[in-house]
């Protein structure tokens, strides 16, 4: 069984940093896929960086140059440090991975698709 338990949200004001981290388990190690979403208010779940099979690491348009994703050696812990935050990152942020299922799958920026979630933590940021 996948569990993502994130953690490392909170308030800040724009320009601020938050380091946000998700303690993984149960995904897939054969064929791994995991990464950071969003979702804001009144609007859908947005992919922000994942990892590829191979490693490398792809990141949203949106994020790109502010946002840094990072793994521990064994990928049992993902972050997502995250820089100059601005009112329209204020949005609940969820580490996501590829389940044992094919159902409910979401693509990621990498291009790899994830299917389970954390329970997500806000971030706030305000002007």
């Amino acid at each position: 069984q996948v569990q993502l338990v994130e953690s490392g949200g909170g308030s800040v004001q724009a320009g601020g940093s938050l380091r946000l981290s998700c303690a993984a388990s149960g995904y897939s190690r054969s064929d791994p896929c995991l990464g950071w979403f969003r979702q804001a208010p009144g609007k859908g779940r947005e992919g922000l960086a994942s990892f590829g099979s191979d490693g490398t690491i792809i990141y949203a348009d949106s994020v790109k140059g502010r946002f840094t994703m990072s793994a521990d050696d064994a990928k049992d812990t993902l972050y997502l440090q995250m820089n100059s935050l601005q009112p329209d990152d204020d949005a609940i942020y969820y580490c996501a991975a590829r389940g044992p299922t094919s159902t409910g799958l979401r693509i990621t920026p990498s291009g790899c698709w994830v299917n389970a979630w954390g329970q997500g933590t806000q971030v706030t940021v305000s002007p």
